[in-house]
């Protein structure tokens, strides 16, 4: 399902502008396609996209995409990616450390195949930043820092005002390139559901914001069994794992003779339209109009969410919970030309990578589907050619306290905490930063969110320092502050 908020504008008539796109969108292809296509694009291609690219002394463009794999909760660097076994029994956790392919890199146990794989990536020790809860969500997929603590702290969800998501900015410049509107593949895309959603909210960070909704990712919506399902932790059947998106369907489904009736209601819909807009406020449309039905006929994107295509035995090495054969989606719409995929393991229960209560879900669920699915994940690109051109990042939005719970869980922890790189031209074997004894605090080489942006957006040959239009059609830089981390890279 795709789910779009915004601003509502309302045009000389009184009927708001959304309303209109919204009832010229079902004549052709439904609601939910028409809430990604038809969505305000008031704003036209801005003549101040000022320094586009990275910069002469680094390659622009290393990456054409990016595979964003966000590990909603936060989990522990104590029991992941920066083991202290010298700490005190007190902090070092339950979990033994184990040797990697990387010099002084200490791995978890419970992540084997990872640690055997560690040439082929970068660990970051060192990721920080002073917002402490969960709603770091947007700090981590905007570089912005959230604002509305002081406001109304219970708050978690999306606003029409929040900054956009790294996703919306890569939308929005291709939308805005020269063959912006001639793709037929969105540059954006969401899975296996919209954040938070499984757990009834409709978190911050994933969308495009003050941006416009016409930059929202496409989204898919893989639901749970019941309020007690977690499907992250348990084999799911190809029943639930329907990726397809609900309003592109197959021209087997709907006939071109029926699409040729709604393309006429469409053309009765625009000449309504035009009467009330003289001013042709809405020029961009007609183009988005054209895109629509290119989507709606799309063989190369029902292809793409068409998971059973795969394998068995590839989809076995994925693991058939719901965060591998969502990591195995996300390397599918790489494949098929998209820009920026986030893939989130969420926490339908509550906690997950949220872990207060004790270690058993890290040990029995967490870990190992993680470890099974981000292995196969690098093997699979690499064997396929893909990580030469994708930047793969995983990350949560914090980690987790040094001191544990009496049942050895552990509290929010912002201020210190690991993220991994690899692809498109990252040093493989190599770490970045450093913590304290504890895990609590760098003492060398802090990263900020910020500074994860940035290096994003440099590896994709877009500059950390262009200008977008805000919701006034102010020129606003897309980050403010960061730097890229260059170092990272061979």
């Amino acid at each position: 399902m795709l789910i779009v908020k915004g601003h509502r504008k309302r045009v000389c008539s009184g009927t708001t502008r959304r309303d209109l796109l919204r009832a010229g969108g079902l004549g052709l292809f439904g609601l939910s396609t028409a809430q990604l296509l038809a969505a305000e694009q008031v704003r036209q291609s801005p003549a101040h996209l000022q320094g586009l690219t990275s910069g002469d002394d680094f390659p622009a463009g290393r990456a054409k995409s990016v595979l964003f794999v966000y590990l909603f909760g936060g989990p522990s660097q104590l029991e992941t990616l920066d083991l202290k076994p010298e700490a005190s029994a007190e902090l070092r956790g339950p979990f033994l450390p184990i040797a990697s392919r990387t010099p002084g890199l200490r791995i978890c146990e419970h992540l084997q195949r990872t640690a055997a794989l560690s040439n082929r990536f970068a660990v970051i020790r060192s990721m920080a930043h002073p917002h402490n809860d969960h709603n770091a969500c947007h700090y981590i997929q905007t570089g912005h820092k959230w604002t509305r603590s002081a406001e109304n702290g219970s708050d978690v969800n999306a606003r029409p005002t929040d900054w956009p998501s790294m996703g919306s900015v890569v939308e929005y410049v291709s939308q805005h390139s020269a063959d912006g509107l001639q793709r037929t593949f969105p540059d954006y895309v969401y899975l296996p559901n919209r954040l938070g959603h499984l757990q009834g909210y409709d978190r911050t960070g994933q969308y495009a914001g003050w941006l416009g909704n016409a930059y929202n990712a496409l989204a898919t919506d893989i639901r749970r069994r019941s309020s007690s399902d977690n499907p992250f932790f348990r084999e799911c059947t190809d029943e639930e794992l329907d990726f397809r998106i609900k309003g592109l369907v197959s021209r087997d489904e709907v006939s071109l003779d029926r699409l040729d009736r709604r393309r006429s209601l469409i053309q009765q819909f625009d000449a309504a339209r035009r009467s009330v807009d003289q001013q042709r406020s809405f020029g961009g449309y007609d183009a988005l109009q054209s895109r629509a039905l290119d989507l709606v006929t799309s063989d190369q994107i029902r292809s793409a969410l068409d998971i059973q295509r795969e394998s068995a035995a590839l989809r076995d090495r994925y693991g058939r919970h719901l965060f591998g054969q969502s990591v195995l989606m996300g390397r599918r719409m790489i494949e098929a030309g998209c820009r920026f995929v986030t893939v989130i393991w969420d926490a339908p229960d509550g906690y997950s990578w949220d872990s207060h209560q004790h270690s058993n879900d890290l040990r029995d669920h967490l870990l190992p589907k993680f470890d099974q699915s981000f292995a196969a994940l690098l093997t699979d690109m690499e064997d396929r050619g893909l990580l030469d051109e994708t930047l793969v990042v995983v990350v949560g939005e914090m980690g987790r306290t040094p001191k544990p719970t009496a049942a050895w869980g552990r509290g929010h922890w912002s201020y210190c905490f690991p993220a991994i790189l690899a692809g498109a031209g990252i040093r493989g074997g190599i770490t970045y930063g450093a913590s304290d004894k504890d895990a609590a605090y760098p003492v060398a080489d802090p990263v900020s969110p910020e500074d994860l942006a940035a290096t994003i957006y440099d590896c994709l040959g877009i500059s950390h320092e262009i200008q977008i239009p805000d919701a006034q059609g102010r020129p606003t830089t897309i980050l403010e502050g960061g730097q890229p981390l260059r170092s990272l890279f061979g």
